[in-house]
């Protein structure tokens, strides 16, 4: 940015104009913006955010989570299983389904091939740690839209993707016919992606929400909003092995400025992903998630939370993905 002084006029221009414009004219913002606008957009229901709790990575967690958040009084609309939808049994998968009906939450369960639980040891080092949970090799794409096929035919109607690759596949067999229109797909945090370009561009290849990286700015969050319409999901706390942050006083504003959003809530507990969660940590994360519900109620309070069940049901219309700038509720 560049100021410039004309006796009592302070007048504020961006560098590099050109660019600026050029991007503005494929359908992006400018920049960053320097005053975070407040977004109009809601979900389907209203809403302005949900709360998620990703790594319910046991039946035993998700019964316990969501039957005492309905005691406490506060609604959990998501759980996200992260461990691998491979990795349970059949029997455990029917179950976490019935909880979500019973519950009204939606049940996000993850793809389960990737590259950390293959045979490559590329993934193990420091240096191909980058390829996160990306997919190696065509097998591995096979294995995976077999695991989604498995998730279906037991009743799951959301998935978490960590490959775009694998995300391009599922939009594309869907659109075809080849899978039920009203899945999920959710793009994971662990795809590293954090701007308006990579988020418009998973929205064109079927993404239905997005969880970019975990420490993006509210300027940064304001320019992902202007870019896509699908809902975002961002994290307001996390584990010690994603830097331990915690973003309680900035939930009310993150809903501000990127509603439709999913409120990420709870993995402060754990020590990292992918884990199973302790009766001790289902307390923590269950004390974050009424903390986090306060707080954007006291500070926030014109912002809505989806009523439980609107969540859920919102997964059998979320097959098509509206074109990327239209502000639309989703």
């Amino acid at each position: 940015m560049r100021t410039t002084t004309t006796g009592t006029t302070t007048t504020t221009t961006a560098f590099f104009d050109q660019t600026r414009r050029q991007l503005a004219r494929l359908g992006l913002p400018d920049g960053d913006p320097q005053l975070t606008p407040d977004s109009d957009a809601v979900f389907a229901d209203g809403g302005h955010f949900r709360i998620e709790v990703p790594t319910v990575n046991s039946v035993e967690a998700a019964e316990r989570l969501l039957r005492e958040s309905r005691r406490r009084g506060f609604t959990v609309n998501r759980i996200t299983e992260t461990r691998g939808m491979y990795r349970h049994t059949a029997r455990e998968i029917g179950e976490y389904v019935a909880l979500g009906e019973e519950f009204g939450a939606e049940v996000l369960m993850s793809v389960g091939p990737r590259a950390v639980n293959d045979i490559g040891a590329g993934a193990q080092t420091p240096e191909g740690a980058r390829i996160g949970y990306r997919l190696r090799g065509q097998e591995q794409i096979v294995r995976a839209v077999e695991d989604v096929k498995r998730g279906i035919g037991l009743g799951v109607r959301g998935f978490v993707v960590y490959d775009e690759g694998l995300l391009w596949v599922l939009g594309r067999l869907r659109t075809a016919g080849e899978l039920p229109a009203g899945i999920h797909l959710k793009v994971s945090a662990h795809c590293g992606q954090g701007n308006p370009a990579s988020a418009q561009m998973l929205e064109m290849l079927g993404a239905n929400s997005f969880n970019p990286v975990r420490d993006l700015t509210l300027p940064m969050i304001a320019a992902l909003r202007q870019a896509v319409t699908v809902p975002l999901d961002l994290h307001v706390d996390n584990p010690r092995s994603s830097g331990g942050f915690i973003r309680t006083y900035e939930a009310p504003d993150i809903v501000r400025v990127a509603a439709p959003v999913y409120l990420k809530t709870g993995n402060s507990a754990l020590d990292g992903h992918g884990v199973s969660p302790t009766p001790a940590q289902l307390d923590d994360i269950l004390r974050q998630v009424e903390l986090v519900t306060e707080f954007v109620g006291r500070h926030h309070s014109g912002a809505r939370q989806s009523r439980a069940g609107s969540a859920a049901r919102s997964l059998e219309a979320a097959g098509s993905v509206p074109a990327p700038g239209r502000r639309t509720e989703v």
